[in-house]
C-alpha cells in the first residue's frame, strides 16, 4: 500500500518530520512518502495561507494519482482543500483534524485541541461543527506559537503547548487533547507521558485510517459530491489543472 502524505506549506524540514511520524505507525507493508508542493506559502496560519496552498495540495494530488498512490492524508489541521482532493483521488482522503477528532472521540468523551496561534481558532471551531464534533470539544486553546517557531531547536514552543494542554485539562475538564497542527506531530508522545491522558496528533491518526479504509476494499465515492471535476478549461496559471472527462 502506498499513502501519499501532504504537507500543505512549503517548508521541506517540517515535511520531513511529518514523514518520520507516519512511518513509525505504518505497517511494515505500507510506504509513505511525505511531500509538499513546490509553490504555496512557508506556513499556514489564517484563511489567506490556506486558500494559497490548496493549488499545490491538489498538484501533488495529481501527481500522486498518476503514480497509483492508494491513498492520501492532508497534514494541516485546516484540512485545506479536503473536499476538491476527494474529487480527484479514486482512493480515501483524510484531514488530520478529521482523522484526530473523530479518533479522540473514541477514546475519551471530550477532548480539547491545543492549536498555534489564537488567529486559527475559528478555523479549528468551524471543523469541529463541521465533523459533528460539538459535544465532544470542551474547548479549543491557542498557544500563540508561530508554526514555524516549531521548527527552532531551543524555543519555547513546547512549555507553550504543554501549559495550554495542562490547562485545557484542569479549566475545561477535557479528557484527551487533540494538536491542532501538522508541526506538531513528534510532540503527542512526550505530552501524553507528561499528562497522563492521550494525545492524538492527526497525522499519525490519519495513516492508520487511510490503511484501514484501503484494506476494507473502500476508496472515495464518485457518485455525487466527490464525482471527478468537470472538464473544462482553465485559464493563465491555472492551464494545467484543466482535466479530461473521467465518466
Amino acid at each position: 500500500m502506498k499513502i501519499q502524505v501532504i504537507n500543505p506549506n512549503t517548508t521541506a524540514t517540517m515535511t520531513e518530520k511529518i514523514g518520520v511520524a507516519a512511518r513509525q505507525v505504518a505497517a511494515p507493508t505500507t510506504e509513505i512518502l511525505a511531500c509538499n508542493p513546490a509553490m504555496g506559502p512557508v506556513s499556514i496560519e489564517g484563511h489567506y495561507d490556506e486558500a494559497l496552498s490548496v493549488i499545490g495540495v491538489l498538484d501533488e494530488i495529481r501527481r500522486g494519482e498518476a503514480a497509483g498512490i492508494d491513498g492520501y492524508v492532508i497534514a494541516c489541521f485546516g484540512d485545506p482543500g479536503l473536499g476538491a482532493a476527494r474529487e480527484l483521488a479514486r482512493g480515501p482522503v483524510i484531514g488530520i483534524a478529521e482523522a484526530a477528532m473523530h479518533v479522540a472521540s473514541l477514546v475519551a468523551p471530550r477532548f480539547s485541541v491545543v492549536t498555534t496561534l489564537g488567529r486559527t481558532k475559528g478555523i479549528a471551531q468551524h471543523l469541529v461543527t463541521s465533523y459533528g464534533m460539538t459535544a465532544h470539544c470542551a474547548s479549543i486553546r491557542a498557544a500563540e506559537v508561530a508554526v514555524l517557531a516549531l521548527e527552532e531547536s531551543g524555543s519555547a514552543a513546547y512549555d507553550q503547548i504543554l501549559q495550554e494542554c495542562r490547562l485545557a485539562l484542569a479549566e475545561d475538564e477535557a479528557e484527551a487533547i487533540v494538536l491542532g497542527c501538522g508541526g506538531m506531530a513528534d510532540l503527542a508522545a512526550e505530552l501524553a507521558a507528561s499528562l497522563g491522558v492521550p494525545v492524538i496528533e492527526g497525522v499519525t491518526a490519519g495513516v492508520k485510517l487511510v490503511e484501514a479504509v484501503v484494506a476494507l476494499g473502500l476508496g472515495t465515492s464518485k457518485v455525487r459530491d466527490y464525482a471527478y471535476p468537470i472538464a473544462k478549461p482553465c485559464l493563465g496559471l491555472l492551464d494545467k489543472f484543466a482535466l479530461p472527462s473521467q465518466g
